[in-house]
């Protein structure tokens, strides 16, 4: 499995060196210095056009569990926790949990951890959250482990408004949006919904002339 992602990954990257022109790279530098330099270019451009928005509109389209998500998402793009489905269901159970918890240990209004500290209750919703989190990820078969930092970034009051819950989803749907144009771009068969990790297979695409 290990082998048969690193294919996958050079795949992608490859890929989009070739529809850039850019092969030459692949020659010049190692196989690791190349990935690692486009999980760098891709990890900032990805964070940035959300993080630009963010500053445009003064919203919360950034939150930091959008980070995690966008490596696995250009990392292991063919992996079942990187699927559409698996993203958005996972951040958004995350985020309800987190609420959630707020709400029950009666924490809605309160400051935030970071402003209060940690109490007793936040304890409880910190915990609570991430375990209902995990629970239902696993129950609906939509595991995505970036979802549990986005519950605690709710239950640790950092986003405590159920408000603000649209435009969190927003943010995860950006970035799929763009996983989805660069993975097609490079010719994976990125999925539109579910993946389907086993049986994943590249689309072809023409070699330009």
């Amino acid at each position: 499995m290990g082998i048969r992602n690193e294919r996958l990954r050079w795949q992608l990257v490859s890929g989009v060196l070739r529809k850039l022109h850019l092969e030459p790279l692949t020659e010049r530098y190692s196989h690791r210095a190349v990935m690692a330099g486009f999980s760098f270019v891709n990890g900032t451009i990805s964070i940035a056009l959300i993080s630009f928005l963010a500053l445009l509109t003064q919203e919360a389209f950034i939150f930091p569990s959008l980070g995690a998500t966008a490596f696995i998402l250009f990392h292991v793009p063919m992996a079942q926790a990187a699927s559409p489905r698996n993203t958005l269901c996972g951040h958004l159970i995350g985020a309800l949990m987190g609420f959630a918890s707020l709400y029950l240990f009666g924490l809605y209004d309160a400051p935030s951890a970071m402003t209060d500290g940690v109490t007793l209750p936040r304890v409880g919703a910190a915990a609570v959250s991430l375990g209902a989190t995990g629970f239902l990820m696993v129950w609906f078969r939509v595991p995505h482990p970036p979802a549990g930092a986005t519950a605690l970034i709710v239950s640790l009051g950092l986003m405590h408004q159920i408000e603000q819950l649209p435009v969190l989803m927003a943010g995860v749907l950006l970035l799929l949006f763009k996983a989805f144009v660069f993975n097609r771009l490079a010719g994976l068969a990125y999925p539109v919904w579910s993946g389907r990790s086993s049986r994943a297979t590249p689309v072809s695409t023409p070699d330009p002339a």
